[in-house]
């Protein structure tokens, strides 16, 4: 069992009821490897979290913001609570390394690793407010989320990727990006699709994604990084 006390410094906070932050960090194949264990999963604590996430960073920006039309807080927001930017706070947090997994689970790289940090951290916000209140869960929101919007909106990422990879590359290069789907694996209810962004014939990046519209948009954030346009 990991050290949660560790987990708790690098968090700054400290749980009152130390089983709700274990169920935080329980991921449901745990328990399907684990039949001894006599924990929960964290798919509730998501739920609520994911609730208590929403309203802390809408009240932020609404706060932050106050000339701002609803489309552009509703864009930022999206931008900082999307799977991406909660995995990258998860990994900033160090909350992987305390994650409860299956080892098949254990060993998922991609999105699919970026998805298991994303519904942790919102089923820790979720176990904070239960065990602290929601002041402490929306400070703790404030602290290490909604910092980074000033980011966001330099670096245009509350904007589609598609939408400023193609207005980028007009600009840029004179030329429409086009996609393409380069393999679909797995079953029809589960299956990964990979895009390659291109540019002419020059293949620029690669996405995965549950559907081809998702794995077109993460092609086109990868092609932004690997032009160094973004």
């Amino acid at each position: 069992m990991p050290n949660f006390s560790l987990l708790q410094e690098r968090l700054g906070t400290s749980f009152t009821n130390l089983d709700l932050l274990v169920e935080a960090l329980t991921h449901r194949s745990y328990l399907n490897e684990h039949r001894e264990y006599a924990g929960s999963h964290n798919e509730r604590l998501e739920f609520l979290g994911d609730a208590v996430l929403e309203l802390a960073t809408t009240n932020f920006l609404f706060t932050k913001f106050p000339a701002k039309p609803e489309g552009e807080l509703t864009s930022y927001r999206a931008a900082l609570v999307n799977t991406v930017s909660l995995a990258l706070t998860a990994q900033e947090l160090g909350v992987g390394e305390f994650l409860l997994l299956s080892k098949g689970e254990s060993r998922d790289t991609g999105r699919a690793r970026d998805v298991i940090l994303a519904d942790a951290l919102e089923a820790l916000i979720g176990a904070l407010y239960l065990d602290a209140g929601y002041a402490a869960a929306e400070a703790f929101v404030v602290k290490n989320l909604c910092h980074k919007i000033d980011e966001v909106i330099a670096k245009r990422s509350y904007q589609d990727a598609k939408s400023r990879f193609q207005e980028i590359a007009q600009e840029k290069r004179g030329i429409t990006p086009n996609y393409e789907t380069l393999s679909e694996v797995g079953p029809d209810h589960s299956k990964i699709f990979t895009v390659g962004v291109f540019l002419g014939a020059q293949e620029i990046a690669r996405g995965e994604g549950q559907s081809k519209q998702e794995a077109e948009q993460r092609a086109a954030l990868a092609g932004l990084s690997t032009l160094k346009w973004d």
